[in-house]
């Protein structure tokens, strides 16, 4: 009961000599629904087809890049991304443990990764940065490894990166200027940053700047910046800024791609794109002689959500599979619930299937300009107070105890009537509660459908079509948390035995016009006894979890019509007869 009821809460609620050059790879390139997760004991060791990968989404979008977030903690105070004080950061008990991280990253390349980025916050504040480098290149199968930094403290740490294996860098710069920098930072250290990305470039690494333009700010330094490549092998990555503030977008500040490139080839006529691979984000231009090129992450005007491979693990354990969505699924928490490892790869799969098409920026939160490269670097202090917000959020673990109370207190209220009856099955001659042996019973596929309703009225019936309720997703979540109970069956319900599922499909629909969320769960195995309180479970559970999720908007929510549909397979069969055409054929 208690790893269910804990996991229930948290998911509705991430000097030697220099060595030598590192060889550098390739990675690879590669409102109403139904959800099927298989819960077979083994796992297969190697998904051999891209689609039946849990990193392949609905759009055919194979992922094989994790950004992993390192830390909240930055040691920059950059006027446009926090106070001069800095943001509240979580406890350190919210964050991954570095086991925790090794854990998940060993566990996505398993399943298709191959290029793994660490961000942050800033990455290089943590002391174990080296180790944990190291240990990623361990890993086998993944071929990349690199590190998005604000390169304050690269002269101190990158020749024992290198060591470690770290196959690339990126470094963070918005501008060229010493006196800009010190403003905009708070803090000094920009020879250091200079220094630093010099130091990679003599370590035979192809380091890449990234740069947010911002009108009234640093288009000035454009041409500045261009030039910073003629002597330098290094790619300059002009990044379109996201002008996101107070629930609207704004664009005054906005420079777009085709207005720098324009003000380029103003003084650079010749200035010319250059090939892309399938899954770049950046738009590779280059002045011809140069030794360095310039690239251009157009998120704004011209999106790439169609190639994206991308995927960001937060500091605090949550899957984000769009840098724009508010749809999280924390990995921590299933993880310190005790999930196996297989639950953790049907999480992180259905994570992926619930991305979208392409992001729609006009209605996503902000985030923070710096490491503000699409799909790519960090958080904003928006998003730190958003998670601490839901930290905060009250728990489910009332609901998931109160269902236990009164599924025990029922089950004792029929114990004590039946203790001179001797015939029922789950009680002894002395009236004392007992488990049946269904070693006698034939084996055979057993199969049980059930459904609930969950009336939750015509407001929440708009929040939840348009996926703006706080804490997420409604339905994906709910759909989870059924097919997570419907596991758990046996530690909830005292007397029922610990089966081996083989199946378990739970359906979430919202019924507009009945102001209702609709659920239905069908669950199969095969074996000696049947799982008709696996189906009931699966939807008491999925019903709970829309009752928690809904509750911060109204309490006037109504769970009924939580009943069996059918069961077949065993000795006594059992369809009912007014069935709904909404069940699973």
């Amino acid at each position: 009961m208690r790893p269910l009821v804990k996991y229930v809460n948290r998911l509705l609620c991430q000097t030697a000599a220099p060595a030598p050059v590192p060889i550098r790879r390739k990675a690879s390139a590669a409102a109403t629904g139904s959800l099927k997760l298989a819960t077979s004991a083994q796992a297969e060791p190697q998904r051999a087809n891209k689609q039946d990968s849990p990193l392949t989404d609905t759009f055919g979008r194979h992922h094989t890049y994790l950004r992993i977030s390192l830390t909240e903690r930055c040691n920059l105070r950059c006027d446009y991304c926090m106070p001069a004080d800095g943001v509240p950061l979580q406890p350190k008990a919210n964050l991954l443990t570095t086991e925790e991280i090794l854990r998940l990253a060993r566990i996505f390349v398993e399943q298709g990764v191959r290029k793994v980025r660490l961000t942050g916050g800033e990455p290089t504040v943590r002391r174990d940065i080296v180790d944990l480098v190291a240990e990623m290149k361990a890993l086998p199968q993944l071929e990349h490894v690199g590190i998005t930094t604000n390169g304050l403290v690269l002269t101190r740490l990158l020749l024992p990166l290198q060591r470690a294996g770290l196959d690339s860098l990126n470094i963070s710069l918005d501008t060229l200027k010493k006196d800009r920098f010190e403003k905009i930072t708070r803090r000094k250290g920009w020879e250091r940053v200079i220094a630093g990305i010099d130091l990679a470039v003599q370590l035979g690494y192809r380091p890449k700047v990234n740069c947010v333009l911002m009108r009234n700010f640093n288009e000035d330094e454009i041409c500045d910046f261009v030039e910073f490549t003629r002597d330098r092998p290094v790619d300059v990555r002009f990044i379109e800024y996201m002008p996101f503030s107070g629930n609207k977008w704004h664009t005054d500040r906005l420079i777009s791609f085709k207005e720098t490139v324009e003000l380029i080839r103003h003084r650079w006529p010749e200035f010319e794109a250059l090939p892309n691979g399938p899954n770049d984000t950046s738009k590779a231009f280059a002045v011809p002689g140069f030794k360095g090129q310039v690239g251009f992450i157009t998120s704004m005007t011209e999106h790439f959500c169609g190639s994206c491979n991308r995927l960001r693990l937060t500091a605090d354990g949550n899957i984000k599979v769009c840098l724009f969505g508010n749809k999280e699924f924390s990995l921590r928490d299933a993880m310190r619930s005790d999930v196996s490892e297989e639950d953790l790869v049907d999480l992180i799969g259905a994570a992926v299937r619930r991305k979208k098409r392409q992001h729609a920026v006009l209605t996503f939160s902000a985030f923070s300009p710096r490491h503000a490269e699409p799909f790519a670097d960090g958080e904003s202090p928006d998003d730190t107070h958003r998670r601490l917000a839901d930290a905060s959020r009250p728990s489910a673990i009332a609901s998931a105890a109160l269902l236990h109370h009164h599924l025990h207190s029922h089950r004792s209220q029929l114990l004590q009537a039946a203790r001179h009856c001797s015939s029922l099955s789950h009680v002894n001659a002395q009236g004392k509660a007992q488990m049946v042996d269904v070693g006698e019973k034939p084996t055979s596929t057993r199969l049980a459908r059930a459904e609930a309703t969950v009336e939750v009225g015509e407001r929440l019936t708009q929040l939840i079509a348009a996926n703006e309720l706080v804490k997420g997703d409604v339905l994906s979540v709910a759909q989870l948390a059924g097919i997570l109970g419907a596991k758990r069956t046996s530690e909830l319900i005292p007397l029922c035995h610990n089966i081996s599922l083989s199946s378990v499909k739970v359906k979430a629909q919202l019924l507009p016009d009945a102001h209702c969320v609709r659920l239905v769960a069908s669950v199969r195995c095969t074996g000696q006894t049947g799982v008709e309180m696996e189906a009931l479970t699966a939807v008491s559970i999925a019903a709970l979890t829309v009752y928690d999720m809904c509750k911060a908007v109204s309490h006037d929510i109504c769970i009924t019509n939580i009943r069996l549909l059918s069961k077949s397979g065993g000795k006594r069969d059992y369809h009912r007869r007014e069935q709904s055409s909404e069940a699973f054929q």
